[in-house]
Formats: C-alpha cells, sequence, structure tokens
C-alpha cells in the first residue's frame, strides 16, 4: 500500500492541570491514506477536537510523531509547518469562521488569494468549487444572507478550493438541524469520492459517522475501530 496521506505514531496529550498532568490522548497510532474518508466518534470531552488539532499541526503532542504526506511535522519550525499545513491540508469547523464583510465567492477565494494569486485568476477557481457545493447561485451574497446550511457549504468549498490532500473537520454538522446535516454529509461522501481528497471528520453521531469508510471510537484516550 502507499503511504499514507497523514499518520501518527504513539501520540500521547496531557494538559497540566495546576500542578497534576491530566491525560487526554494516549499512544494514538493512526494511517489515513489517499482518498479514504474516516470519521472519529466519542463522548464530549475525550479529546476528539484535541486530536484533530495534532493531526492539523495546529497543536504540539506532548510526545510522539504525525507525519503529513511523509514529512514529520515536528520536525518543521512554525513557519515551516504553516506553509506545509496550508499547501496540504483544508479545514471545516462547527462554526463555518467566513469573514461577514465578504461576498461567499470572496470567503472562498481567500486562501487562493493567501498563496498569491489575484482576485481575477482566483475567482473563476472559488467559481467551480461554490457550482460543485451547490452555490453558483449565492456566489455574491454575504455569510449574513445564506441560511445555516448555505454558509457551511461555503465552508467546505473554502476548505477544497485548494485541492488540499486532506480535509479536517471539527463537527461540521454540529450547528446544523438534522436535515442540513445530512445534506451536508452527502455532499461531503460526494466530494471525497469526485476530488479523491481524505477526510477526517470528528462527529458525535454515530449514524453520521457511518456514512464515512472507517468509524474510530476514542474512548480513555485511545482509538478503538468500530465494526460494521
Amino acid at each position: 500500500m502507499n503511504k499514507p496521506v497523514l499518520a501518527c505514531r504513539g501520540l500521547q496529550k496531557a494538559f497540566q492541570l495546576q500542578r497534576v498532568a491530566v491525560p487526554v490522548l494516549d499512544n494514538i497510532d493512526l494511517e489515513l491514506h489517499a482518498g479514504e474518508s474516516l470519521a472519529i466518534v466519542g463522548a464530549s470531552g475525550s479529546g476528539k477536537s484535541t486530536l484533530l488539532h495534532l493531526l492539523g499541526g495546529l497543536d504540539t503532542p506532548s510526545a510522539g510523531q504525525i507525519e503529513l504526506l511523509g514529512q514529520d511535522l515536528l520536525a518543521l519550525n512554525e513557519t515551516q509547518r504553516g506553509e506545509w499545513r496550508n499547501r496540504h491540508l483544508g479545514f471545516v469547523y462547527q462554526f463555518h469562521h467566513l469573514l461577514p464583510e465578504f461576498s461567499a465567492l470572496e470567503n472562498v477565494a481567500m486562501p487562493l488569494r493567501i498563496r498569491g494569486l489575484s482576485a481575477k485568476a482566483a475567482a473563476p477557481v472559488a467559481e467551480a468549487i461554490l457550482d460543485k457545493v451547490g452555490l453558483n447561485h449565492r456566489l455574491h451574497h454575504l455569510p449574513a444572507e445564506l441560511s445555516g446550511g448555505e454558509r457551511q457549504r461555503a465552508a467546505v468549498a473554502r476548505a477544497l478550493v485548494t485541492r488540499p490532500d486532506c480535509v479536517l473537520a471539527d463537527e461540521p454538522t454540529g450547528n446544523l438541524d438534522r436535515y442540513s446535516a445530512l445534506a451536508l454529509f452527502d455532499l461531503l461522501a460526494q466530494l471525497q469520492s469526485e476530488l479523491r481528497t481524505s477526510f477526517i471528520i470528528v462527529t458525535h453521531d454515530l449514524s453520521l459517522a457511518s456514512r464515512m469508510q472507517r468509524t474510530l471510537q476514542l474512548v480513555d484516550g485511545q482509538l478503538q475501530e468500530l465494526a460494521r
């Protein structure tokens, strides 16, 4: 099998509470391959978001190794890690984090503008991915003019506009009603298949997680694969 897109080995994380170290993650090993979709489930406070932040290079583990496309993230300095992360990862959160003063098109084009593309060059790329998520009729609407489901779809488009190797999504449906949540999960599954982008999705909803190819449960700081 080819090398994984994203992998961690012996990953540990503990938080210091006064003088006591409180363990959250305990010797986690994980591999995600190209085009694979993976859900991580677990109780509230089990460390799901912490694990996702570590895998995305947004936080530093207490011990262990994290590799993104074979590159040891912990061997990079903060600037290098940010550049590597921005080149190969996309992020979706429970709250869309769209900039309120910019249109859907401008928000989705933002990662391309940060990479140095002109507005003229970035616009058709952003428009194409907005079309894929069903928002081609909302290009010039501000976030306040979009429904909750539409704002989350715009956030998905923004995560995918750079064609990242992997998307990390932290409770992406947690702020949506059931109908919108199901629609968004179906969209993610469709895009994952179509674009061959790998997905790791953190969710508390087992029925939604079952739509991913694999489901892992975080219990007492360790990952357990759930049988299908």
